[in-house]
C-alpha cells in the first residue's frame, strides 16, 4: 500500500511539473497558431502515440462504462480547455490562474456526493485549500490589483468545474479496471470527436506546413507527447491509487512550477510577493495532505 501511494504521489507532481511549463510551449506557437489548433493538434499528436505505445484495443466494454468514457472526453479534453482558452480572452490570466485552482474544492464536493466511500472531506483539506488559495493569489497578483471580469471570471470557474467532474469520472473509469493507457486513448478520441465542431468556430488551419518551422514542431511534440500523451496517463493513474480528491491538492503546485519555469526559462524576476506566495502554496499543500499521509505511514507500519 505504501509503494502504491509512493507511485501515486510521484504520478501527479511529475504531471504537475510537466503541466506546470506548458505555458512556455504554448506561448511560442502563438505567434503563429490559435489556441483552438494547438489544442487539437496535441491531443492528435497524443492519440497517436498512445496507439504507437499499446496498439491493443480496449475489448469488452458496456454501453454504462462507454457513456462514461463519452463524459470524461467531453469534460477532460474538449470543454475544459475551450473554456480556459475563452477565458482568458475576456479576463486577465492572473484571475484565470487562481480560479482554476479552486478545481481541488469542486473535486471535494463532487467526491463527496458521487464516491462517498472512496473519499472523505476532512477538515484539514479546507485549512490547506485556504492557505494554498492566498498563496497563489500572491503568485497570481504579484503587484497587481484585482480586476473582475464577470463573464470571463465565470468561463474560468466554469473550468474548474468541468477539471472536477474529470476527475470524479477518471476515478470511476479506475474502477472498470482496464489498462490506463487504454482508458486514456479512449477518452482522447471522444474527446477530439467533441472537439471537432468547435474548430468550425474558431479560425482553424490545418497548415501542417508551419511544423517545418524546428521550433514549432519541438514546442507541438512536447505539448503532445509530454503534456498529454505522457501526463494524462500519468494523472489517471495517481487517480486511481491516491484518489479523485487526493491527486486533485497537486494543482495547487502548478503556478508555483510556472514561477519557477518563468525565473529559470525566461529569465522573470523572483519577487518577495512571488516567495510568499510559493510558500504558502507548499503549506497549503501540505496541511491538505498530512493527515493522509500520517494514516498511509501508519497503515505501512502495520502491513510490515
Amino acid at each position: 500500500m505504501k509503494n502504491n501511494a509512493a507511485k501515486g504521489h510521484l504520478a501527479a507532481l511529475l504531471t504537475i511539473i510537466i503541466w506546470g511549463t506548458t505555458f512556455i510551449s504554448t506561448k511560442v506557437l502563438l505567434v503563429d497558431f490559435q489556441p483552438v489548433e494547438i489544442l487539437f493538434f496535441r491531443f492528435v499528436m497524443g492519440l497517436a502515440a498512445l496507439y504507437l505505445v499499446y496498439p491493443r484495443r480496449l475489448k469488452g466494454t458496456i454501453l454504462r462504462q462507454e457513456a462514461v468514457f463519452i463524459a470524461a472526453g467531453l469534460c477532460g479534453v474538449c470543454l475544459y480547455y475551450l473554456l480556459e482558452n475563452i477565458a482568458l480572452t475576456f479576463t486577465m490570466a492572473s484571475n484565470v490562474g487562481v480560479i482554476i485552482s479552486v478545481a481541488p474544492f469542486f473535486t471535494a464536493v463532487l467526491s463527496h456526493l458521487f464516491l462517498k466511500k472512496e473519499e472523505k472531506l476532512r477538515a484539514n483539506f479546507f485549512i490547506g485549500f485556504i492557505v494554498a488559495m492566498a498563496g497563489i493569489a500572491l503568485i497570481s497578483f504579484n503587484g497587481t490589483s484585482l480586476q473582475l471580469n464577470p463573464f470571463g471570471d465565470l468561463l474560468a470557474l466554469l473550468a474548474a468545474f468541468v477539471w472536477a467532474c474529470y476527475s470524479i469520472l477518471t476515478k470511476i473509469i479506475s474502477s472498470f479496471g482496464y489498462n490506463t493507457v487504454l482508458t486514456t486513448r479512449r477518452v482522447f478520441f471522444y474527446g477530439i470527436l467533441f472537439m471537432i465542431p468547435a474548430l468550425f468556430l474558431f479560425d482553424f488551419r490545418l497548415d501542417l506546413a508551419r511544423f517545418a518551422h524546428p521550433v514549432y514542431l519541438l514546442n507541438i511534440l512536447f505539448l503532445g507527447l509530454g503534456a498529454s500523451a505522457l501526463c494524462f496517463v500519468t494523472w489517471n493513474f495517481a487517480v486511481k491509487l491516491l484518489g479523485a480528491v487526493k491527486t486533485s491538492i497537486y494543482i495547487y503546485l502548478t503556478p508555483v512550477i510556472t514561477v519557477a519555469a518563468s525565473v529559470l526559462i525566461l529569465r522573470e524576476p523572483f519577487t518577495w510577493s512571488t516567495a510568499a506566495g510559493t510558500v504558502l502554496t507548499l503549506a497549503g499543500l501540505l496541511i491538505s495532505e498530512s493527515k493522509q499521509l500520517r494514516k498511509e505511514e501508519k497503515e505501512a507500519e502495520v502491513t510490515e
